[in-house]
């Protein structure tokens, strides 16, 4: 039986005076305000239907079976990518995120790699720890939210041109549910970006990705997509970093997090269409 929550807070950060405001945001399991376009997620619509589940129950287990709330319960004020990582995702979304857009990056932190150039429309951030998303420079509104509980979005539908995931998508034990829900979410023609690369928390990643090699996440994370009738054919990014230096100088610079070693995937796919303008952002 689910327990229903008071409704969570937005943590405001400043805007210009002609932002929208945002929908109310809560940790319940009901939508405190109407959805712009019901029939997005109505049963009679085929957009954003699961059309089968891509893990086994044996694949949404983890080793820590703690709450991600409660592993998640103290701010972590850290990198998990090196400088080589952030700089190509930072040129991707230059590359693919327009000025102006309205911007859903789940499951962030207190670090940003949105190009600081650009200025959106509003970016709305979503995570499990309230202090690290305070600390991100580029949120307007953030939420905390378990979504390995609850998948159920508490946002309108249609309501933004790109949903982005970093390095976050190997915890989650239902993406098919997120998935439909970040389609839901984005308007027609809206993308969503799933970047990620070798590094886990091994303990909190599910034992699919667990267990998987990097082909394989890969193809997981295709899936994912292909799971959920509205998304277009998915797009692979890669990235591969320079030849690793094994000398002790080497070593002595990948401790200080000086090298670029991370390899770089992203997963790309759009609702319904691929907007034919995208090549000349």
């Amino acid at each position: 039986m689910l327990s229903i929550h008071p409704p969570l807070k937005p943590w405001p950060k400043p805007k210009p005076p002609s932002s929208p405001p945002l929908p109310k945001i809560s940790a319940s399991s009901s939508h405190p305000n109407p959805r712009k376009n019901p029939a997005a997620s109505s049963p009679s619509s085929s957009a954003g239907k699961i059309k089968r589940l891509v893990l086994t129950s044996e694949g949404r287990t983890k080793l820590n079976t703690l709450p991600d709330r409660d592993f998640y319960s103290y701010p972590r004020f850290v990198t998990h990518v090196d400088d080589g990582f952030i700089s190509t995702l930072t040129d991707l979304y230059r590359e693919r995120l327009a000025p102006g857009w309205e911007i859903l990056d789940l499951m962030s932190s207190w670090v940003s790699h949105l190009p600081k150039e650009v200025e959106y429309k509003r970016v709305v951030g979503h995570g499990l720890n309230a202090q690290e998303l305070a600390k991100n420079p580029r949120l307007d509104y953030f939420f905390v939210k378990d979504l390995n509980q609850d998948q159920e979005l508490q946002l309108e539908s249609c309501s933004f041109d790109a949903v982005l995931c970093t390095v976050s998508v190997q915890y989650l034990q239902w993406p098919e549910k997120v998935f439909a829900e970040v389609l839901r979410v984005l308007k027609p023609g809206g993308l969503f970006i799933v970047s990620f690369s070798n590094r886990l928390f091994y303990e909190k990643a599910i034992s699919a990705w667990r267990d998987g090699t990097e082909y394989s996440r890969i193809q997981l994370v295709l899936q994912y997509f292909q799971c959920v009738d509205g998304f277009t054919q998915p797009e692979v990014v890669k990235k591969f970093p320079e030849k690793v230096d094994n000398s002790p100088l080497g070593g002595i610079m990948r401790l200080l997090g000086m090298s670029r070693t991370d390899p770089f995937y992203a997963v790309i796919a759009h609702r319904n269409f691929k907007p034919i303008y995208e090549t000349n952002q």
